[in-house]
């Protein structure tokens, strides 16, 4: 069984879903791919992981870095899972671009080179918006491409963390 709950944040309505132990999916109301790979079935209830992710959001959008992360369960490709991953080390109020993260895919697999543009389908495609911090990614100029949540929400989101775009090159 899958549960979800409701939250309200300063950028709109947000929906988080739990397989009961952890969290596997936070959406913006309405965002691209929202609730993708959510069962129909789901049942709406206050979990404790529920609970947690609220305290995250509460201090997430009060300008703060939250000190912990709700159990997580990422329910994807291997891929996407390691790009994943490596969004998770990108520290608040930073960024990292999509040909940085291909790097590391391509280093930690082997091989010569990978393509950000794979890379930025699994970035688009993340489950667990702002806590695996796909807002994060920019382009390879710093340019603030492609969000789910939209790009005026992206923009909010790295304002909020005080993100310092100015030091990529142009």
């Amino acid at each position: 069984m899958e549960y979800i709950h409701h939250f309200e944040s300063p950028l709109g309505g947000i929906t988080a879903a739990s397989d009961g132990e952890a969290l596997t999916g936070l959406w913006f109301d309405g965002q691209k791919y929202f609730a993708n790979g959510l069962d129909p079935d789901h049942e709406e209830k206050l979990l404790p992981v529920f609970e947690q992710t609220g305290r995250w959001l509460d201090i997430y959008f009060s300008g703060k870095e939250p000190d912990f992360t709700p159990p997580l369960s990422m329910k994807t490709t291997p891929f996407r899972r390691a790009v994943w991953e490596i969004l998770l080390t990108i520290p608040y109020g930073h960024t990292m671009t999509y040909g940085e993260i291909a790097a590391k895919i391509a280093e930690q697999k082997g091989l010569p080179g990978m393509s950000a543009q794979a890379v930025g389908g699994a970035v688009g495609h993340n489950a667990i918006s702002l806590i695996i911090p796909c807002h994060r990614v920019v382009g390879a100029n710093g340019s603030l491409t492609g969000y789910a949540g939209g790009l005026d929400k992206k923009q909010k989101l790295l304002a909020l963390e005080h993100a310092d775009l100015s030091l990529r090159y142009k």
